[in-house]
């Protein structure tokens, strides 16, 4: 496959992908506003510092207001990672391989795109979000779905493939790391490092954004971090857990490249083959020792990296 059609699927996918998990952050805050008496403004600027954008947010805003936050997040074009910019994104990309992609893939991501161009309005209030939310979430759904089911298992369904997984264990981390920030001001601190009061809304508001409160309950019957953690972390068959889409990405990965698992005769397959080992043996009562935001910060890291081995080794050519 050319590398510019493969660069173009890879990226339209990833877009896809971080449209629908901006959603699900401004998700998480929405409902811990609505059902609880929550933070202020501290609530919504620690959803900015998990974006990494924060320097961009301030030239631009300023203050950390909902309504700011949630423009800055949804229908800023200016801002790369908005939702509005990320489907603009996705639809140039895939529009250049139309050739490539099954016509309902892009008919799917058509009307994602008019949707939100039609949601757009400068002044958006946060509480005027949740139908918004929920529609952009459902439209990320249905374009993998129809991916799944129209696209044949080639080159160009891997890349997708390698593209959404890597976006979704990324944005998986930051979910849990808005927990995070939310979380921390208001507990006491303990030897292990985690509050001793237990939020049960706000880890019950995280799980129901990342579609996953009803599949956690199955195998847990308790609300605690280290259990909410562990799922999202390190679940091995929960479809957004951040080892479950480790796992599912160094598949494709080599599917494309021929290698079978277990061989790393490149620098993206050793890279994602460490991070998928340090995840099949972590614990979650060493990580939650040694600081949930800390390892967090080191999986995106390890990401970042592995995203910019793919991009040296298929499309810098």
């Amino acid at each position: 496959m050319l590398s510019r059609v493969a660069d173009a699927i890879y990226w339209a996918s990833r877009y896809v992908e971080r449209a629908e998990n901006v959603a699900r952050f401004i998700d998480v805050s929405l409902n811990l506003m609505l059902e609880s008496s929550g933070q202020g403004d501290r609530d919504w600027a620690s959803l900015v510092q998990t974006t990494g954008d924060q320097e961009w947010f301030r030239e631009k805003y300023g203050q950390a207001t909902p309504a700011n936050v949630t423009q800055f997040l949804t229908f800023d074009d200016d801002y790369p990672s908005s939702i509005l910019s990320s489907v603009s994104r996705a639809r140039e990309n895939l529009r250049s391989v139309r050739d490539i992609i099954s016509r309902e893939m892009w008919q799917e991501l058509n009307e994602f795109y008019l949707m939100v161009v039609h949601a757009a309005r400068p002044g958006v209030q946060p509480e005027d979000m949740i139908d918004f939310c929920a529609r952009v979430k459902r439209a990320g759904i249905y374009f993998e779905g129809v991916t799944n089911a129209t696209l044949s298992r080639g080159e160009a369904f891997h890349f997708a493939h390698l593209g959404r997984m890597l976006e979704r264990a990324d944005k998986s981390s930051r979910i849990l790391d808005v927990k995070y920030f939310l979380l921390l001001p208001t507990q006491t601190q303990t030897q292990n490092g985690i509050g001793s009061t237990i939020d049960q809304l706000g880890w019950t508001a995280l799980l129901s954004s990342a579609s996953a409160l009803q599949m956690y309950r199955q195998v847990h019957h308790v609300m605690t971090p280290a259990a909410v953690s562990e799922f999202l972390l390190l679940d091995r068959n929960f479809p957004r857990s951040i080892l479950r889409c480790v796992r599912r990405a160094q598949e494709s990965l080599h599917c494309i490249s021929g290698a079978p698992l277990g061989t790393f005769d490149s620098e993206t397959e050793r890279l994602l083959g460490r991070l998928r080992s340090e995840l099949d043996y972590a614990k979650i009562d060493q990580i939650m020792t040694k600081g949930l935001h800390e390892y967090l910060d080191s999986i995106q890291v390890q990401l970042n990296d592995a995203g910019g081995a793919i991009h040296r080794q298929f499309f810098q050519i």
